[in-house]
């Protein structure tokens, strides 16, 4: 599937099919999020956690797989209740509901939330008795938080903004490796 084919969500999940085959198996899942400077620890327990959640979900009329493989081309079906809205049921960026995130819940700043901010947005997601929904918002936005927050613990829009798209995805590694390689002795040869 081209990239300018894909729509916002297909982007956003797109940086863990590693091998670009459209299928997300739960290796891709951890070895994308280690690549964006996660544990071993969370990497191996998120790739568990999204992978069950989403395969079956992803995979209509298709028999149930002990890989548990996500179609990345129908991961609009794979979406959870008690979330933002910002993603519509096609896989969508609705650009007022991602507006409304921050004219609701940045008090502090304007274009950024603070943590007792973001939780009081996670919180005003919850639909009723939808607990799946409400662990798997926590878990997004705690993850976001705790890997993009500014040393102010500010997160900001524009990260927000390209963790919807997934392009922010493909930066963090980027700086992820260029500090690994900085890090990494010179020859003397």
């Amino acid at each position: 599937m081209e990239n300018n084919e894909q729509n916002f969500l297909q982007k956003h999940v797109m940086f863990f099919d590693r091998n670009n085959d459209g299928i997300i198996y739960p290796s891709e899942t951890f070895q994308g999020f280690r690549a964006i400077g996660c544990g071993i620890l969370l990497s191996s327990a998120t790739a568990v956690f999204i992978n069950v959640g989403l395969s079956r979900q992803t995979r209509p009329g298709k028999s149930f797989s002990l890989h548990f493989p996500i179609e990345v081309k129908n991961i609009q079906m794979g979406k959870h209740g008690s979330d933002s809205g910002v993603y519509d049921k096609e896989g969508r960026f609705v650009a007022s509901r991602f507006e409304e995130i921050f004219a609701k819940h940045a008090h502090t700043h304007p274009n950024a939330l603070t943590s007792n901010e973001l939780k009081t947005f996670i919180k005003s997601n919850r639909e009723k008795k939808d607990y799946g929904g409400w662990l798997s918002g926590y878990v997004e936005w705690k993850i976001l938080y705790s890997l993009c927050k500014d040393k102010n613990g500010l997160l900001h829009k524009d990260t927000i903004r390209a963790a919807y798209d997934g392009s922010l995805f493909e930066l963090m590694e980027k700086e992820k490796s260029s500090k690994k390689h900085a890090n990494t002795p010179k020859s003397t040869i």
